[in-house]
């Protein structure tokens, strides 16, 4: 078969399959992706999936695609992370596994630039505490080059993204709907902002919806491009410990930030800990020190994790995270993602100025450039 109709093939059985179809993956590395097609087309196995390779269009989505920006990655491209590749030899979790066919990809950032990174995943519903150490430790490994790998979800995974932003670092987010949405919807600014500057990536086709399954699929996708993953706040049935058992399978290093052992929030992560599955870490530069290669980032003395705006109520950290990336915004606009009153929101508007944080500029109220949610001095 050709290049093209390889390609074809591929885009064909991405439309057609649901992302984490392990025996489709095997069959694509076994066979390739072309006579893959073939023999699932004369056989009467799934008749399902047949029925939808019947009906889709790969040449039309390719063109729809990149009117949107949107390229599909698959192995034969030189920008395609290696590190993938592992996924053809771990077991299935949750019934899910396997190599994807290819990856849909919005943004500039070459997929193969995520060779050193690092995910920070965790609970959705994040405390300020869990939310402040999330950002320092996305803007450490920012800072130290590594590129901050997470799914864009509320909580943790916005911390990820926003520090390795504050600290003027990339990050690449990893959706379980297709690249050219937002999802979660109240995240379009930050997911287009991550678009323009780095890398929003799917292994659903774009138009795609978010579904249970894609997360879990996803999930895996997280963990096979990081050098590790730092599990921040999660409960004991969290979704990101979905995440860490992949770290398991392809053994990636796994690490866990311990947070107070009356929490909830933090039990997944202290029972991954206590089980001696998940390293504890209490900074960012310990992470760095446990994914970088001999010699890299050893830490001369132990120290406690940076701050950066610890003893913030969570009203505050909620304002300061309605705050947007790319352009200033109204008092009134940042209230209302924020879920507080106007006169709330002014009042702690007043209070991240004076922090340094934020300030008032004739579109809006703006980030601080160099500070931030990441902190002062950044």
């Amino acid at each position: 078969m050709s290049a093209a109709q390889e390609l074809i093939a591929r885009v064909r059985l991405s439309l057609a399959i649901e992302p984490g179809d392990g025996a489709v993956s095997d069959s694509v590395s076994s066979v390739g992706a072309a006579r893959t097609v073939e023999e699932l087309l004369d056989g009467d196995e799934r008749p399902e999936l047949v029925a939808r390779l019947r009906t889709v269009d790969p040449e039309r989505v390719l063109a729809v695609a990149d009117r949107q920006r949107v390229r599909f990655v698959t192995p034969a491209d030189d920008e395609w992370p290696s590190q993938l590749d592992d996924l053809a030899h771990g077991q299935r979790v949750q019934g899910l596994g396997g190599v994807p066919v290819g990856l849909w990809v919005r943004g500039p950032m070459r997929l193969t630039d995520l060779s050193e990174s690092v995910a920070v995943v965790g609970s959705r519903s994040a405390t300020s505490y869990g939310f402040d150490v999330a950002t320092d430790v996305a803007a450490s490994a920012a800072r130290a080059g590594r590129p901050v790998v997470s799914g864009a979800a509320f909580g943790i995974d916005q911390a990820g993204h926003r520090g390795a932003l504050a600290a003027g670092g990339a990050t690449v987010a990893v959706l379980a709907c297709g690249a050219d949405r937002a999802y979660p919807a109240a995240h379009r600014e930050l997911i287009d902002h991550i678009a323009q500057r780095h890398a929003v990536v799917s292994e659903a086709p774009p138009g795609s919806a978010p579904t249970k399954v894609r997360f879990l699929s996803r999930n895996r996708l997280i963990a096979a491009l990081s050098r590790g993953t730092v599990l921040v706040e999660a409960a004991l049935r969290s979704g990101a410990l979905n995440t860490a058992h992949w770290n398991d399978q392809l053994s990636r290093v796994l690490m866990g930030v311990p947070g107070p052992v009356t929490s909830a929030t933090s039990q997944g992560v202290h029972e991954w800990i206590r089980k001696g599955s998940a390293a504890l870490v209490t900074s960012g530069a310990e992470v760095l020190e446990l994914v970088g290669g001999s010699g890299e980032h050893l830490m001369a003395v132990p120290r406690g994790p940076e701050r950066a705006h610890d003893g913030f109520s969570l009203r505050q950290v909620r304002v300061l995270d309605a705050v947007p990336v790319a352009r200033g915004a109204s008092t009134e606009s940042i209230s209302s993602i924020a879920g507080v009153g106007v006169q709330e929101a002014d009042r702690v508007l007043v209070e991240l100025t004076e922090a340094g944080l934020v300030h008032l500029a004739v579109d809006g109220w703006r980030l601080v450039a160099g500070g931030g949610r990441g902190g002062g001095g950044r």
